[in-house]
């Protein structure tokens, strides 16, 4: 998904916006991630009865009692509190009619961040693994500030850390040396030896696994990724994972994984995934028509394959701060 600006006459000054963003683009620190916890109101995980999205999730229980939200009217039965009678329905019908509520209740919140070495590329303002960490902590910070218990896993190909829920803003901040500590270990992967695409793929299934292991029943349950690396077996833990709790999965992508950039002049370049090169030449219509073609096929594919698993699916774009997106209103399930 392409995100454009409301105001596309306006320059854009990437030095500017990392500076507000207390970033680099590339690297992650505390301080920029401690800024989202004065952001935390740019999202809404309340319950929403006629809309899904917001990032949204159901803090509703399945249990009825007295409670906070009305669910329903039925014949009052001997033992219900008098005080939930609904005495309208009562003289309307001329039965006695009680109230009934479902209880709202604290809903722990499961985020998995995947800062695997193919998270580590960007072409316009940040990287994907940057922007990743950034949505991670505007969640965190939103869910400690709801009251709930927050709570997850930070991986890459080669390690991983498990964050039991806790309700307090130590959990949070745990969370956070988690995503600085995993990231800076994926840029000396990276620098080091780049892993296999058979391994990213068997790490990134594992992951997901332990994903299932860490979301109890009734959970909500958050996973960043690019999704490049998901296989029918990552998929099958996933689908395990929505049958028993609320799974919305935040694709993040950059600009460059859309279509090639615009230039005036034909310019021949050379690109690589770390394995393999080829030659594109910008400013042509024809390489930038298949390219955006091949393009949306592939995150088509990948789409089709994470909603098999039942999942939500969410877009973010590393070319723009999460703070613009949000207010640009480029996605309906974010106010």
């Amino acid at each position: 998904m392409w995100f454009k600006s409301k105001t596309p006459t306006a320059t854009f000054d990437p030095s500017q916006q990392l500076a507000s963003l207390m970033a680099n683009g590339v690297s992650i620190t505390i301080n920029e991630l401690l800024q989202y916890q004065n952001k935390a109101s740019l999202i809404n995980l309340t319950a929403n009865k006629n809309l899904h999205g917001q990032l949204a999730g159901n803090y509703l229980a399945r249990t009825k009692g007295r409670g906070m939200e009305f669910d329903e009217v039925r014949h009052y039965q001997t033992g219900d509190d008098i005080r939930t009678i609904d005495w309208r329905v009562t003289a309307r019908t001329g039965e006695t009619h009680t109230k009934l509520f479902r209880e709202e209740i604290e809903r722990p919140v499961i985020v998995a961040t995947d800062l695997s070495s193919n998270m580590l590329f960007g072409s316009k303002l940040l990287f994907k693994s940057v922007q990743a960490a950034h949505l991670a902590a505007l969640l965190a910070w939103h869910t400690k500030q709801r009251g709930d218990r927050f709570g997850g896993i930070v991986f890459n190909e080669s390690s991983h850390t498990e964050l039991k829920p806790r309700s307090r803003q130590q959990g949070v901040l745990h969370y956070l040396h988690a995503l600085t500590t995993c990231h800076q270990q994926s840029s000396l992967l990276l620098a080091e030896d780049n892993p296999h695409v058979e391994d990213k793929i068997q790490a990134f299934a594992q992951n997901c696994l332990r994903l299932r292991q860490v979301s109890r029943p009734g959970s909500l349950v958050y996973f960043i990724t690019d999704g490049h690396h998901t296989s029918d077996e990552a998929i099958r833990h996933l689908a395990n994972i929505n049958r028993h709790c609320e799974l919305v999965v935040c694709l993040i992508s950059d600009p460059l994984e859309h279509q090639l950039p615009s230039v005036k002049t034909k310019v021949n370049v050379s690109i690589t995934d770390g394995q393999h090169k080829q030659q594109l030449t910008l400013g042509d219509k024809n390489t930038a028509a298949e390219y955006a073609s091949h393009a949306q096929s592939l995150i088509t594919k990948k789409e089709a394959l994470l909603e098999k698993a039942g999942a939500r699916l969410l877009h973010f774009c590393a070319g723009q701060s999460l703070e613009q997106q949000i207010k640009n209103g480029v996605a309906p399930w974010i106010r």
